[in-house]
C-alpha cells in the first residue's frame, strides 16, 4: 500500500510545473505495478483548506475528484491517530501537525511508503517517500 499525499492531486490539476508530469508518470507506474493507493480524510481537508485559503474555490471539486479517482480507499482519522500524532509532533523530527496525522494513520494501517513531494517525510524513520521518476 502507498499513501497519497495532498500535493499529488494539487500538482495534477495545477498550472504547468515539473512536479505535474512527475506526479502523473509516478501514478501511472504505481497503477501499472498493481499498487494499492490510499489516503486519509486529512488529505481531503488539506485540499479544502488550501484552495479556500487561496480563494481558488473552483479548484476544490477537481482536486477532490482527482484524489478520489486515484485512491482505492480513504482512511478515517480516529482518536488514537490524533493521540499518536501528538506524540509524533513532539518528536525531534519537527513534523507539521498534518504530516504527523498522516504518519499516525499510516502506522495504524502498516503503510511504509508515501507518494509526496514533501521532503519533510524523509525525516521520519522507516518511511519511504516516493517522489522520483
Amino acid at each position: 500500500m502507498i499513501f497519497i499525499d495532498s500535493n499529488i492531486p494539487m500538482y495534477l490539476i495545477g498550472a504547468a510545473h515539473p512536479h505535474k508530469s512527475e506526479a502523473q508518470i509516478l501514478l501511472e507506474k504505481l497503477a501499472a505495478a498493481g499498487q494499492r493507493l490510499v489516503t486519509d480524510a486529512e488529505v481531503l481537508q488539506e485540499i479544502l483548506h488550501r484552495y479556500t485559503g487561496l480563494n481558488r474555490r473552483e479548484a476544490i471539486r477537481p482536486a477532490l475528484k482527482v484524489i478520489l479517482d486515484i485512491v482505492d480507499d480513504v482512511f478515517s482519522i480516529e482518536k488514537a491517530d490524533v493521540m499518536r500524532a501528538g506524540e509524533i509532533a513532539q518528536d525531534r523530527a519537527l513534523l507539521s501537525a498534518r504530516d504527523a496525522v498522516h504518519i499516525a494513520v499510516m502506522e495504524r494501517h502498516g503503510i511504509r511508503s508515501i507518494l509526496s513531494f514533501d521532503a519533510d517525510f524523509d525525516r521520519w524513520p522507516g518511511l519511504k517517500r516516493i517522489y522520483r521518476i
